[in-house]
């Protein structure tokens, strides 16, 4: 029997597929999990490359405009709670208002938030190397029309905020002074 042949019905071990490509990375996807700080510098630095490439090459505008939407669009499902409050009664604040207290829950998670912009981004760049994506367009106008649509979606999205009562973002636990310490 010759080593690497195919006889029992299984696969050779040399042999790559999709399925072990998915599991290697769906393994490095969990084990980034608690490593926030380094996957966002990762997402940086692919953003980073992306307008690097945009730049040099002085095309792909509308790919960028659509990267920035794509982008603008997850950032809001990240600060939206899972249940928004005008389909219902708002978010109890404290366990004092006679109503259940529950914690922020968001409609897209950090991890996931993470990923699709990551995704987005490699999309976005590998886009850049189809020439069928440089649409001609005038730059100056989607970078203005982008701005007014960030401040307004924006400012939407902190009025609702400010009038449900709700912070979507949260530094970790609180730290508290030792009592010990106030005696000395």
């Amino acid at each position: 029997m010759m080593e690497g042949s195919d006889t029992d019905g299984g696969e050779a071990p040399s042999q790559i597929n999709s399925e072990n490509i998915r599991r290697a990375v769906q393994y490095w996807l969990d084990k980034s999990t608690i490593h926030v700080i380094p996957r966002w510098g990762v997402f940086a630095t692919l953003l980073a490359i992306f307008f690097l490439r945009i730049y040099v090459i002085q095309g792909y505008f509308i790919v960028a405009y659509g990267l920035g939407i794509f982008l603008l669009n997850n950032f809001i499902a990240f600060l939206s709670p899972l249940d928004d409050p005008n389909d219902g009664p708002g978010l109890p604040s404290s366990a004092k208002e006679g109503k259940e207290y529950r914690p922020f829950a968001r409609r897209l998670p950090e991890f996931k938030f993470w990923l699709a912009c990551a995704r987005g981004t490699c999309t976005a760049t590998v886009m850049t190397f189809f020439s069928v994506f440089d649409v001609p367009v005038f730059w100056p106008i989607l970078l203005m029309y982008f701005g007014v649509l960030f401040f307004m979606t924006m400012k939407r999205q902190i009025l609702h905020m400010y009038k449900h009562k709700y912070v979507p973002i949260s530094f970790g636990k609180a730290k508290y002074k030792d009592a010990g310490e106030e005696r000395g």
